[in-house]
């Protein structure tokens, strides 16, 4: 009895942190600060919004009338389109945390990915209605298609720069700067990994170039 009740209230929890995500979105700059300096928010909380925003980028492309979206799924590998949203959102938080760490920001990397995850929740919910109206309306009325999809963009990411501003405690200007600069942060990791693995590659070559040369001689 005594476990079951345990496992309602972590249920209980995980539903009201997730259910948090709400106020979030419309009382940003309250929500992201008693997200992470009240613990109103959890890392399973995030997750779960992860999840929903890679659910709902995949039913877009599966989903969505072909008057708004042309996909062609030859050219298309699901599992690396997915592993190229989540890259995106760690390289983001990584750098925003490497960056913000050199110049007096609060924030941990849990707290910002925390954050950046909580940012995200109105893309899914507006994604997944727009995916039935794409299929109910005309191509004359794509008007409102579009503005939906741009209002998706748009509130996420004056989203994250309130999430980046309360979780560091920085000015908007400043928190701007340092979205942007993360952006860069982000191209400097790709070109670093992307020479890692280049080198790593180059070596395993050679090695294997002097075992045939080896194994030729013998």
């Amino acid at each position: 009895m005594q476990a079951l009740l345990k496992k309602k209230e972590i249920y209980s929890s995980y539903f009201a942190t997730l259910k948090y995500a709400l106020y979030v979105i419309t009382h940003p700059l309250d929500g992201f600060w008693d997200l992470t300096h009240e613990k109103r928010g959890s890392l399973a909380a995030a997750n779960t919004i992860v999840i929903l925003m890679l659910m709902a980028r995949i039913m877009k492309l599966q989903f969505t009338s072909f008057l708004f979206l042309k996909v062609y799924w030859e050219g298309i590998n699901i599992f690396l389109y997915i592993a190229s949203m989540l890259s995106q959102l760690v390289l983001f938080c990584v750098g925003n945390w490497g960056l913000t760490t050199l110049f007096d920001g609060k924030g941990k990397l849990s707290q910002i990915y925390m954050g950046t995850a909580y940012a995200l929740t109105p893309y899914p919910l507006l994604q997944f209605l727009m995916i039935l109206f794409s299929n109910v309306v005309t191509d004359e009325e794509g008007a409102f298609y579009f503005f939906a999809a741009a209002l998706s963009i748009g509130w996420t990411a004056i989203l994250i720069i309130c999430a980046m501003m309360q979780i560091h405690e920085y000015t908007i200007s400043k928190t701007i700067l340092f979205i942007i600069a993360s952006f860069f942060a982000m191209l400097v990791m790709i070109f670093i990994l992307l020479l890692f693995f280049s080198m790593i590659t180059q070596g395993i070559a050679y090695f294997v170039s002097i075992m045939k040369e080896i194994m030729f001689r013998m």
